[in-house]
């Protein structure tokens, strides 16, 4: 199912097609942005059928002496190319294009690594594309991860000799700015080597190797001289989580930092990415810098608190000067005086803030984000991950609950990969030692049944996911929650693979959640906006959602049903977009932290942090207190933490 997450756009900029120049001032590489990646993935797959079709055409009209040479495609690894390489097996299935005149060479793969097993890159490129299309065996190039350690250097540079020429290469984005295996620090004379992972790529890369351990320590990668002389470059870039990268290959500096930055000197490239990749572009975050802008309520907060932050002012102190200086002099003519706007902004900000998040009883609803009535409200929490609750929305859970409302939490998946083998043996031994049962060599022959690159085993995964489900009741019992009427574990099914690497989101999970939405009735929903989640499963579990409520809209509870987005553990809302902001004193935020630190088995030892080596319960002090910080010096009251969400309709 493609990804339709998108939140309610409120005002922005003017992109007329006499505007384009302007709003891409900023932007060294030609950047096409799409709604989603649906869209980019037509686009390029468009321009890959659009260039072998001309080739055809001139080796068609072209009195060739010698048999012509193949069109070359380069093609990139990895996540990014997924949808495109599904794209271009429907076309050819539907006698769209051909490939029996394509030659292919794959960028990269990981050393040393068999073509058979699932992590490598060859795997992937011939399970996903290769095998479905005409191309022919000996048009096929694809980094080989078996040669031996005395060969591997001449292979390299035999790899790179065969690279003649590349008519249309195309690459994906590593978060840390990389193409291909070319890490932080390459040469832009660099050519086809093997490359030594730097300890943030394996860690990255763990992910679909089960362990760090299990990680291959090398790749074989082409470098950036042979990418540059491609004739012609597409660089693609889907998700929140590639924007920062973007940003910075796009409209940064040149800089061995960020070796995609390389490719701003090549003379045809172009970059493709969706909405949520370009977010930190200058036009996207910073529009009035580059030309003309719908002013709505909500768009000029977002412009006044950039400029509070840039002025290092609160929102009242800010003059006309502030606003004449740094490009806000647009915003100045739309009618209202600069210390009009000041006023209103700060009005604004200052009633996202709430002591009830479910509504205040008998309170009058003109300023509040929540209404008063029905007072009880019913909420239903859905926590992707059987901790995402307690991390991202702790506190303001525990204030529901202690305000009497009737609250739910959904467990959308089990969690079960996410709990280490010692975890599991130091439980089944804590069960022996209490004369509950002897399983412990059980457990022992399961875990040393486990086989590389393969689904644990079903039976182990089970051990794991109860072990998580009781951190989970447990957490919401320490504030009072009845863990046996009001938690419960969806265990949606595009998560059971038994690997790291998930399934596509089904209808089977969207009734799940659609199940219990119809039961509970809520008048509160609240989901993860998070799609910086490293491992994907928060971005299905929203899709999920917003899918079940899609198919219930037109039941008669839903009138009166809103559905607020809270951020997990990698990012915080920017104020610009907050629609409600729940405070939470010190005895609060301790009790959310004992709240996490119920969830033992995530503890110290998290098998899958992302970039962030902190302990979940850290990672949510620090966002909450530093989301307080910003308000204050914005001149709103001081609190201790504070919790933001968005709301979605």
């Amino acid at each position: 199912m493609d990804n339709k997450y998108a939140l309610p756009e409120e005002g922005g900029p003017i992109e007329k097609a006499a505007l384009q120049d302007i709003i891409r001032r900023y932007e060294k590489i030609p950047t096409h942005i799409f709604a989603d990646p649906r869209l980019g993935t037509q686009y390029v797959a468009d321009m890959i059928v659009r260039a072998i079709a001309r080739y055809e055409q001139h080796r068609s009209s072209s009195d060739f002496c010698d048999e012509p040479e193949p069109f070359v495609l380069g093609l990139t690894t990895g996540c990014t190319p997924s949808k495109l390489y599904r794209e271009l097996v429907r076309r050819h299935r539907a006698g769209e294009i051909s490939f029996a005149n394509v030659a292919v060479f794959s960028l990269d793969e990981f050393y040393p690594i068999g073509p058979d097993e699932q992590q490598s890159r060859n795997f992937r490129i011939r399970n996903e594309f290769l095998n479905h299309i005409d191309i022919l065996p000996e048009n096929v190039h694809l980094p080989d991860g078996t040669v031996s350690e005395e060969r591997i250097s001449d292979y390299c540079a035999a790899y790179e000799a065969s690279i003649r020429k590349i008519d249309l290469m195309i690459l994906g984005l590593n978060r840390n700015g990389q193409v291909g295996f070319n890490e932080p620090g390459t040469y832009i004379k660099s050519r086809t080597r093997l490359v030594q992972l730097s300890y943030e790529t394996r860690k990255i890369e763990s992910r679909a190797f089960f362990s760090f351990d299990d990680t291959p320590k090398m790749a074989v990668t082409m470098g950036i001289d042979t990418l540059l002389r491609a004739k012609r470059i597409c660089l693609m870039a889907w998700g929140e989580e590639k924007a920062d990268a973007i940003r910075r290959v796009v409209e940064g500096e040149v800089s061995p930092r960020i070796p995609a930055s390389y490719l701003q000197s090549h003379p045809r490239i172009e970059v493709v990415i969706d909405e949520k990749a370009s977010q930190q572009l200058t036009r996207k975050q910073h529009p009035w810098l580059v030309g003309p802008c719908e002013w709505t309520p909500k768009f000029i907060r977002k412009a006044v608190v950039w400029l509070c932050g840039v002025v290092g002012k609160p929102i009242l102190k800010l003059t006309y000067k502030d606003y004449i200086e740094h490009s806000l002099g647009e915003l100045l003519e739309q009618g209202r005086s600069y210390d009009r706007i000041n006023i209103d902004v700060f009005n604004d900000l200052q009633h996202t803030i709430t002591g009830w998040p479910g509504g205040k009883p008998g309170a009058d609803d003109a300023t509040r984000p929540a209404p008063s009535a029905p007072f009880p409200k019913r909420a239903v929490i859905f926590s992707p991950h059987p901790d995402d609750d307690v991390i991202s929305m702790g506190g303001t859970f525990i204030r529901l609950v202690q305000q009497g409302h009737d609250v739910h939490v959904a467990y959308q998946t089990s969690g079960n990969v996410a709990v280490h083998d010692d975890v599991v043996l130091q439980h089944i031994d804590t069960s022996r030692q209490l004369g509950f049962g002897d399983r412990f060599a059980e457990a022992g022959s399961l875990i040393a049944s486990k086989k590389k690159g393969e689904p644990e085993p079903r039976a182990l995964l089970d051990m794991k996911g109860a072990i998580r489900r009781a951190e989970a009741r447990a957490a919401v019992r320490s504030f009072g929650l009845d863990p046996d009427t009001n938690a419960h574990f969806l265990d949606m099914p595009f998560y059971e693979t038994g690997g790291i690497k998930k399934g596509s989101l089904s209808q089977k999970d969207i009734e799940l959640v659609a199940d219990l939405l119809r039961r509970v009735r809520p008048h509160q929903i609240y989901a993860a906006g998070d799609l910086a989640d490293p491992h994907g499963t928060h971005r299905i579990c929203t899709e999920a959602v917003l899918a079940a409520v899609e198919r219930l809209k037109d039941e008669p509870w839903m009138e009166d049903c809103h559905l607020w987005l809270y951020r997990g553990a990698w990012m915080e809302w920017d104020l610009g977009s907050v629609d409600m902001a729940v405070p939470l004193s010190p005895d609060e935020m301790l009790m959310k932290r004992h709240a996490i630190y119920r969830h033992l088995s995530q503890k110290d030892i998290m098998p899958f942090p992302g970039d962030d080596s902190r302990e979940f319960w850290q990672r949510a002090e620090e966002r909450t207190q530093h989301t307080a910080q910003l308000y204050d010096a914005l001149g709103m009251a001081e609190y201790q933490a504070i919790e933001v969400f968005v709301k979605m309709f």
